[in-house]
């Protein structure tokens, strides 16, 4: 047999959840400030928290507009000390309500709706949270506060420090590289569940900000290239994608195929022929004027009738009546059935695979649970070939690229799955470049 792969994905074992920037970089801002404190003399139950506090609910796992982000956390701050102190000085003023503690918790409540209005009000909307929470760190000692205007100012001090903590330490990086002259491949079925989900949107603003950076990512699918009208319709690719298996390349800029590698003739013949005398039913999918058009051979099916009318909605594919394709544009065949059916049409097929140059692939259709697509492709090309192909391609006009596979190691199950991979690629394509590091090759092979 020619190079025959036969492929089935089946769950992985449970894996730890991963370590984000996000936990590391609270972690150090957190320190930071216990640190601040801790040099200024205070200990045990002395020890202020407002700072730590603040620190943990300013820090974002990314910062998109460092300006934006530190004026929000800013005015949530003065906002809420603000409110705070007008509190303390009212009953400053009029002393004798502070003996009705159901009267100040009362109004301790409103002042933390007014704190949340306030910042809507300012259109600071994102600070509104922090600036409740300074309005209670204000007040929550309340009445057992001798000079509230020093408490007000001590709090506001504290959360000030823990908000600009946050934001340096978020801002913060080591010296960097980009690796501009790396190719990476990344798997779509690594960054969405199935052919008919979308990327889900914080991976997908993540891909882009790789891609608006510079980094060169192709995109790999076993689909046809319509499927990323769906999945990656508002991804800015930037790159070729390898799709239909890796049998052909296609260009979603421009909306062409750079490649495509077809069955030969005899061998499809040979295949249909089988495939009649064995009196089933297959798609037939062919790439004529960079244009994926589907042809049904026989009479359908139910399991094929309801994967047809799921895919016909799409406008991107051209499905035609004729039970006739031309031999020279066919990439693959297609047959549907339960997974019991495509694995015995596998095997009565054995003999001609040993004779034909094809490879075939069992996956299953999403969407359908119980039902399976049976492929049938030139061995002449998979996704290596493909990766090789699209290589000889861009080196034509920079021929020092270099190549990273970015794969996760098991099924995709959640959004998490996706984020870890693109952080990982993040990493790749910029890592930290140390001074003792080799400036060449360190980082990808």
């Amino acid at each position: 047999m020619k190079n025959q792969s036969h492929h089935r994905e089946t769950p992985g074992g449970w894996q730890p959840p991963h370590l984000g920037q996000r936990i590391v970089k609270t972690t150090v801002a957190v320190f930071l400030c216990l640190l601040y404190y801790w040099i200024r003399g205070y200990r045990g139950a002395d020890m202020p928290t407002e700072a730590a506090i603040t620190a943990i609910v300013c820090m974002q796992p990314y910062v998109r507009d460092s300006g934006e982000y530190a004026r929000n956390r800013f005015a949530g701050t003065f906002v809420g000390a603000g409110w705070g102190l007008l509190f303390l000085l009212f009953f400053l003023l009029l002393p004798a309500l502070g003996e009705r503690l159901f009267l100040v918790y009362g109004l301790m409540a409103l002042g933390v709706l007014a704190s949340l209005y306030t910042a809507v009000l300012i259109r600071k909307a994102d600070a509104s949270a922090l600036a409740a929470i300074v309005f209670l760190c204000v007040v929550i000692s309340f009445p057992d506060i001798e000079q509230p205007l020093r408490q007000a100012l001590d709090r506001f001090l504290g959360v000030l420090l823990g908000t600009v903590v946050a934001i340096a330490v978020n801002v913060f990086r080591l010296p960097r590289v980009k690796n501009r002259d790396c190719v990476f491949f990344v798997r779509t079925r690594d960054l969405a569940p199935d052919r008919f989900s979308q990327i889900p949107s914080a991976a997908l603003y993540r891909l882009n900000y790789l891609y608006q950076d510079g980094a060169r990512i192709c995109l790999i699918s076993e689909h046809a290239p319509a499927f990323f009208t769906l999945q990656m319709s508002e991804a800015m690719l930037s790159m070729p994608l390898i799709v239909m298996g890796g049998a052909a390349i296609y260009d979603a800029n421009d909306n062409r195929y750079l490649y495509a590698e077809t069955i030969r003739p005899r061998d499809s013949a040979h295949l249909r022929e089988h495939l009649e005398r064995m009196g089933l039913s297959y798609f037939i999918y062919t790439v004529h004027g960079h244009k994926t058009r589907i042809f049904h051979q026989g009479e359908f099916r139910e399991e094929e009738r309801v994967i047809f009318r799921r895919m016909k909605r799409s406008p991107y594919r051209e499905y035609l009546e004729e039970n006739t394709a031309d031999p020279e544009e066919i990439v693959y065949l297609k047959l549907i059935g339960t997974g019991e059916e495509t694995s015995a049409w596998l095997r009565q097929l054995q003999p001609l695979m040993h004779s034909c140059s094809l490879r075939a692939v069992i996956r299953p259709e999403a969407g359908a649970p119980g039902i399976s697509g049976l492929y049938f492709y030139s061995d002449k090309m998979g996704i290596r070939q493909a990766e090789t192909k699209l290589m000889e391609i861009l080196r034509r006009e920079d021929p020092d690229l270099r190549v990273r596979e970015v794969f996760l190691d098991r099924p995709y199950q959640s959004e998490r799955d996706a984020m870890q991979l693109l952080n990982q690629l993040g990493k790749l394509y910029e890592p930290i470049r140390l001074p003792w590091r080799k400036k060449k090759g360190a980082d990808i092979k």
